[in-house]
């Protein structure tokens, strides 16, 4: 087994009820409970430093160092599971926090995996907070299920974006503005990266190595990305086009049916996965950038990276929610000498 993306001592025990854990189990048998092996940001989650100053000392909801109060709830969750690790933020102008991610580590039929689920709520929409929530707690649930039942990585994605969507839908009751959320989702194993999308957050590999050159995974369902495509609007333009987050796909009851999209890649070195919200790369939208910004700390400290990246979106203005996550990508024992392949392109 690849240890570096699977780090647990075999006589875990469930910290709800006592009852012993497997080390593949993401969830205790006997209470339901998550293991450590899995995380959502329900805003459980308790910040370690003051996301003001960096200060390690909180008393009471206080910094100790800037006097500031600390985000409660869902304002600012921070998830730590060692290869993976993500934040989530509400942001400087947001009054709540409409993303949403779930973390996990789990072992399949091909060795263990590490998996990663990133929503963005449309704040156009109702409820768009509950909207991300349910869609990246339904995504986790079932991408878990299908790859410990013996599913390939892109059809256990595609079931579990799937399953998201309906998750989001069912929100909708009689409502003429249904809840909405885009989605972007993970399956990391050794050499190789999987990932699934509907709407504009987005998947990036980033190289631990100057040399190499970072990658835009995704393609985002947006109006701006289709004129992109259609070679009506440059890529210049679009960053500061009002077409540039207009939705053309999204999870949601009044959303058109279309199956996820899907792409598999395999690293041409070591680096890190970042599945990310539109509140980072609309400041930062190119791969390079982003691997120089973090990759001091893709070697062993990806909660490090994902606080950083947090914090230069917030000195870039914060204008949206912002959710970061980092996924360690091991190295395969042989390596591919065709880095891309995709399974299915975007429409």
């Amino acid at each position: 087994m690849n240890t570096q993306l699977m780090k647990r001592q075999p006589d875990d025990t469930c910290a709800g009820c006592g009852a012993e854990l497997g080390r593949a189990d993401n969830f205790c048998e006997a209470c339901g409970r998550q293991s450590r092996l899995a995380a959502v940001s329900t805003g459980t989650a308790i910040a370690s430093s003051c996301v003001h100053c960096g200060s390690g000392q909180l008393a009471e909801s206080y910094c100790e160092r800037c006097g500031r109060k600390a985000p409660s709830g869902r304002d600012h969750v921070e998830i730590d599971l060692g290869t993976l690790a993500g934040v989530t933020d509400r942001g400087r102008r947001h009054f709540r926090n409409e993303d949403a991610m779930a973390l996990a580590l789990t072992e399949t039929a091909a060795g263990p995996a590490a998996l990663a689920v990133v929503c963005d709520g449309v704040s156009t929409s109702v409820r768009p907070d509950e909207a991300s929530l349910a869609a990246a707690e339904a995504a986790l649930a079932v991408l878990t299920d299908k790859l410990r039942g013996g599913t390939t990585a892109a059809a256990a994605l595609t079931t579990a974006l799937m399953a998201a969507d309906a998750a989001v839908a069912n929100l909708a009751g009689q409502s003429l503005n249904a809840p909405a959320a885009t989605i972007v989702a993970c399956v990391v194993t050794a050499g190789r990266v999987t990932v699934s999308w509907i709407g504009d957050s987005r998947a990036y590999w980033l190289p631990e190595e100057d040399s190499l050159s970072g990658q835009l995974l995704t393609q985002d369902d947006s109006l701006a990305a289709e004129l992109m495509a259609a070679g009506t609007l440059s890529e210049a333009d679009a960053a500061t086009s009002p077409h540039a987050h207009v939705l053309t796909g999204w999870l949601g009851a009044d959303a058109e049916i279309r199956e996820p999209h899907t792409a598999s890649f395999r690293p041409p070195g070591r680096g890190s996965l970042l599945l990310c919200t539109d509140g980072l790369w609309n400041y930062l939208p190119e791969a390079d950038g982003l691997a120089r910004l973090v990759r001091p700390k893709l070697a062993g400290d990806l909660a490090g990276g994902a606080a950083d990246l947090l914090a230069f979106a917030l000195e870039a203005g914060g204008h949206d929610n912002i959710t970061i996550v980092l996924v360690t990508v091991p190295a395969a024992e042989a390596a591919s000498q065709h880095p891309e392949e995709r399974h299915d392109e975007p429409a």
